[in-house]
Parts: structure tokens; C-alpha cells; sequence
């Protein structure tokens, strides 16, 4: 073999060898072809706001809505009905705006008659010494925010423990699941809170003789 055919053999040897290691080398490392991957952007986070829920959610009857209202008490006043879990608002002239509610379950239904002390949006939320007693995993202190239990906006009740308020969990209105608090969806409770003021009286009627007055 003379050397030009050397030469020439040599080179294709060389061509063959380079091809294979490019696809091995493709193949197990996408990046030599197209380069780093860029990381994908982040996905959005969905925000619980005012307004927001679905409130087909809970059945008819809880949907907010005007209503015959036939009370002594003086238009503007809250009426808590603890056994059909609802709260009225009175509009007077035989009216209530009418709301559905979660309650108090077993044990921690209340009755009595108290005022808005305090309102507040987007509450913080301090469990009482009494629930982290009974539930000693719960945070001592939570931010307010749409993953807060307290939701939306709260109306805080005389001096006592207990508030009305928004939920992050619509699903559970129309139930007896809280520590005694009343609590509606984001929606109703930012549709309440525009409507009372501080010195706002509330009315809580018994769940039979189980309540525990309040004064």
C-alpha cells in the first residue's frame, strides 16, 4: 500500500471514530447539542381574595340573599341562629340580609348578646390559651392572609374569645366545626364587615339548653 492510500484510510478512520463519539456523546448529554436548559419559569400562585370563592359550593339556603325578617330588634343588629346556622342582618320594615354560618360544634355553642369591639382586615390570628390547651400542635401565631383560618376580615365580640369571621374553607358552612367563633365565606364576611360598626350589637341565640351564656 503505497502512503497516499495510508493517508487517505487513516483520515477516514479518524471521521468514523470522531462521528461515533459526537452521537454517544449527544445521547448522553442533551446538553453538547442544544446548550444548558434554561429553568422552566415558576407556576403562579392562585390568591384567595374578597370576593373570590365559589358559593354554589354550600347549598341554596346558605347563599346570602334578602328575606322576610319578622324581629323586635332595631335594624342593623346581628342575629346569630345558632340550631339553623344563620346570621341575620336586620334591615327593618320586615327585612334581614340572611347568611349562612358555620357554628360552635358539640360543646362550644354560646348564646348572649354582645357588641362589635374591634374590626380588622386580613386578621392576624393568636389562638387563646384554652384552644392550644386542648390542641397543643396549633401555631401560636399566624399572619393574616388568604392561608389564615381567620380569612378575610374578622368583628371581634365584647371581651370575649370569640369573633365573626371569614374562613379559608367554605366547605365547611352550614356545620358545627369551631371553638365557638362564627365564621362565614370571604365573601359574606367582607359584605357583613361594610355594613356594621364598631358598638354593633349581636344577638346569639341558644342551640338548645347545651349553650353556656355569655354576658
Amino acid at each position: 500500500m503505497n502512503t497516499s492510500r495510508l493517508i487517505k484510510t487513516a483520515a477516514a478512520i479518524a471521521t468514523l471514530i470522531a462521528a461515533a463519539t459526537f452521537s454517544t456523546s449527544a445521547s448522553a448529554n442533551p446538553f453538547f447539542l442544544f446548550g444548558p436548559l434554561q429553568p422552566l419559569p415558576p407556576a403562579p400562585v392562585e390568591r384567595t381574595t374578597p370576593g373570590s370563592q365559589d358559593r354554589s359550593e354550600a347549598p341554596a339556603n346558605f347563599h346570602r340573599q334578602v328575606i322576610d325578617y319578622r324581629t323586635h330588634e332595631a335594624p342593623g343588629t346581628i342575629v346569630i341562629d345558632t340550631p339553623n346556622t344563620h346570621l341575620y342582618f336586620v334591615l327593618g320594615n320586615g327585612k334581614a340580609i340572611r347568611y349562612g354560618i358555620g357554628v360552635g360544634r358539640e360543646g362550644f355553642t354560646w348564646s348572649g348578646t354582645q357588641t362589635i369591639s374591634r374590626k380588622a382586615e386580613w386578621p392576624d390570628w393568636t389562638p387563646p390559651a384554652e384552644m392550644i390547651a386542648r390542641q397543643p400542635y396549633l401555631p401560636r401565631y399566624m399572619a393574616g392572609g388568604p392561608g389564615n383560618p381567620l380569612g378575610a376580615r374578622a368583628m371581634y365580640l365584647g371581651n370575649t374569645i370569640y369573633r365573626i369571621h371569614g374562613t379559608n374553607d367554605p366547605s365547611t358552612i352550614g356545620g358545627r366545626v369551631s371553638s365557638g367563633c362564627i365564621r362565614l365565606t370571604n365573601e359574606d364576611v367582607v359584605d357583613l364587615y361594610n355594613r356594621v360598626n364598631v358598638g354593633t350589637k349581636v344577638v346569639v341565640l341558644p342551640l338548645q339548653a347545651r349553650s353556656v351564656a355569655v354576658r
